[in-house]
């Protein structure tokens, strides 16, 4: 009985419907990954032994390199979302969501597809010259895809934070359910905005733009993927 109500309990459900998600795995290994760096980072500082620092180093080179070749091909995916964004029909989309979301998807897309490429020459497959050039400019792609999910998460707050303000002024109840979903919008654009934020100092420190360190970066990193780890598992309740 006690196994039964364990087997057929909601949560386990649950649980096996965000497994069952690509993205559910994938913000679970990066989620680890990031805490992997940070630990590496911190053992390594506090004066821990080797064999700790090495164990976090090898579980982050790994889970890494799990998440790199769940990735190959998903390069197509934001290259049609770029596509579908820019033929999207005028009046349906504000003109700059719509075009910072073509720049963002292109940014992911080039992101992926390039570093498809270094992941080949990382696990040993296929050995080439310009390795580390392609993942610098994969690096590149990621980092202005996020700068202009950046801009378009800052510029939608604006706009929200406007129309909340007008919203104030009204009594009736059609403005106040009206007044919550803004505010709701406004809750989940910031959210979006810190993910965006943290995910942004990965690249910049791997391209050297700015001192960040690889505590800064693990922590970053894992605020980020438990944002979207979260998400994901109140999408699939």
């Amino acid at each position: 009985m006690v196994a039964d109500a364990l087997i057929y309990h909601p949560a386990v459900s649950h649980y096996n419907r965000f497994v069952a998600t690509t993205a559910g795995r994938d913000k679970t290994l990066r989620t680890v990954q990031y805490f992997s760096r940070f630990l590496a980072w911190y053992t390594y500082r506090t004066n821990s032994s080797a064999a700790t620092v090495a164990f976090f180093q090898a579980l982050m080179k790994n889970f890494g390199s799990v998440r790199k070749a769940l990735r190959l091909g998903k390069f197509v995916e934001h290259f049609k979302a770029a596509a579908v964004a820019a033929d999207s029909k005028p009046g349906s989309i504000d003109p700059v969501v719509k075009y910072l979301a073509v720049g963002r998807q292109l940014g992911y897309a080039f992101y992926i597809a390039l570093d498809n490429l270094a992941y080949f020459d990382q696990t040993g497959v296929r050995k080439f010259d310009g390795a580390v050039r392609v993942q610098k400019e994969a690096y590149r792609a990621w980092l202005a895809g996020l700068a202009c999910n950046i801009v378009a998460g800052t510029y939608q707050l604006y706009n929200l934070r406007v129309a909340a303000r007008k919203q104030r002024d009204g009594q009736d109840a059609e403005k106040a359910v009206e007044a919550k979903k803004l505010e709701r919008d406004q809750r989940a654009t910031q959210i979006q905005l810190i993910s965006d934020l943290c995910d942004s100092i990965a690249p910049c420190a791997a391209l050297g733009f700015g001192n960040f360190d690889d505590g800064i970066v693990g922590l970053a990193g894992t605020t980020s993927s438990l944002i979207g780890l979260f998400a994901t598992w109140a999408k699939t309740a």
